[in-house]
């Protein structure tokens, strides 16, 4: 008998190793956008214009806003995948993330410094690399 037509199916889970780096940059992405977004809760703004100039430049109420979405984004990047509450949020709360980092390249370029942008860019591969991991790859599974 010929399989030569026979579709080619895989049952294999993807590589623990996957799942490990999974977990690895989630942990990192959600300590930068929680730890950012405590931080600009947290510090007073003239005092973080000394560090971001940028920070001084634009009302507080958008700067504010900028840190309860950073702190959401990292809350919302391993809180759901720990309690398996509504897993599916995580690859949501990664996506919005890497959205919050294009908004800010955009930002940063139109003001004529795209010297803060490597890092950005940085963040926006983490964040898709867990959007694809845990949408399509290796999902967590909610609670049963």
């Amino acid at each position: 008998m010929n399989d030569a037509a026979a579709p080619i199916t895989s049952n294999a889970q993807p590589s623990k190793a996957l799942h490990v780096g999974l977990w690895v940059v989630q942990a990192l992405l959600a300590v930068t956008f929680a730890g950012t977004g405590l931080w600009k809760l947290l510090t007073p703004i003239p005092r973080i214009a000394e560090l971001i100039p940028w920070a001084g430049q634009v009302p507080a109420a958008f700067f504010l806003a900028t840190g309860v979405i950073d702190l959401l984004g990292g809350v919302g990047l391993v809180l759901p995948a720990l309690t398996r509450i509504q897993p599916g949020l995580t690859w949501l709360a990664a996506l919005g993330c890497a959205l919050l980092q294009v908004s800010a390249i955009v930002f940063h370029l139109s003001r004529g410094e795209a010297a803060n942008t490597p890092f950005n860019f940085f963040l926006v591969f983490l964040a898709l690399f867990v959007v694809w991991g845990r949408r399509s790859k290796w999902p967590i599974p909610p609670r049963a």
